[in-house]
C-alpha cells in the first residue's frame, strides 16, 4: 500500500527493584540514532515528561515548576504526591545528565533519592535515560511485608513502569515522526529483589 507509514521497532530496556535497604531503583532507556538525537537533552526530556505526566494521568497529577524545583501535586490541591528540589545537572565526555533530588511528598517518606534524565553514549547512537534511584515509597513502610510489596508492585511500581515505557515510546515517535512499536528488554543493572 503505497503512503503507509510503518510503526518503528523500539527496545526500551528495563528494570525495578527493591534494594537490601528497602529502596526502589528503577531505570529506563532507548536507544536512537544520533540523527535523531540531534538537539535532545535532559532539560527537553524533563519539559517533555512533566507534560506528559499530565496527559497520563489526565490532569488529575499536574506537575508545577516552582523556585524551589518541581512538585507533582493532585488537581488544584495544595497536596504534593512528590517534591523534588531545583534540578542539578552535570556534563561530562559521556553525556549530560538532569537530576531532580527527591524532598518529600504524600507518597515518599524523606531520606533521598533522586529521578534522573540521562543522554549520552552508545554503541555509535545515543541513549535517553530515565532512573529512579533511593526513592523510599511510603506505601512500603520501613522493612516493607510481602502484602505491601505486593501492593506495591501492582500499583505504584506499575505505573511508574507504564508511565515511563509510554513516555520513551512518545519522545521516539516525537523525533522520528513515526510512532513506535516497543519491545520491552530486562535488563540487570542493580541487584534487589525485582518488583
Amino acid at each position: 500500500m503505497s503512503g503507509a507509514t510503518t510503526p518503528a521497532e523500539q527496545e526500551i530496556a528495563c528494570q525495578q527493584v527493591l534494594t537490601e535497604d528497602f529502596s526502589v531503583f528503577s531505570i529506563q532507556w532507548m536507544t536512537i540514532s544520533q540523527s535523531l538525537a540531534a538537539g535532545v537533552s535532559p532539560d527537553l526530556l524533563l519539559d517533555r515528561y512533566l507534560s506528559f505526566i499530565r496527559r497520563f494521568t489526565r490532569s488529575l497529577v499536574r506537575p508545577q515548576v516552582t523556585a524551589g524545583g518541581v512538585e507533582f501535586r493532585v488537581l488544584w490541591l495544595p497536596v504534593s504526591l512528590i517534591s523534588f528540589m531545583a534540578p542539578v545537572r552535570q556534563r561530562d565526555e559521556q553525556g549530560e545528565s538532569l537530576s531532580l533530588v527527591i524532598r518529600g511528598g504524600a507518597l515518599v517518606r524523606t531520606g533521598g533519592g533522586d529521578l534522573s534524565f540521562l543522554v549520552g553514549k552508545d554503541n555509535g547512537g545515543v541513549r535517553l535515560t530515565l532512573r529512579l534511584a533511593g526513592s523510599r515509597p511510603r506505601l512500603l513502610g520501613s522493612t516493607p511485608s510481602s502484602i505491601r510489596k505486593l501492593f506495591y508492585r501492582f500499583t505504584q511500581a506499575y505505573i511508574h513502569r507504564v508511565a515511563t515505557v509510554r513516555f520513551l515510546a512518545g519522545v521516539h515517535g516525537e523525533l522520528a515522526g513515526v510512532p513506535a512499536c516497543v519491545r520491552i528488554v530486562p535488563v540487570n543493572v542493580m541487584h534487589g529483589e525485582e518488583i
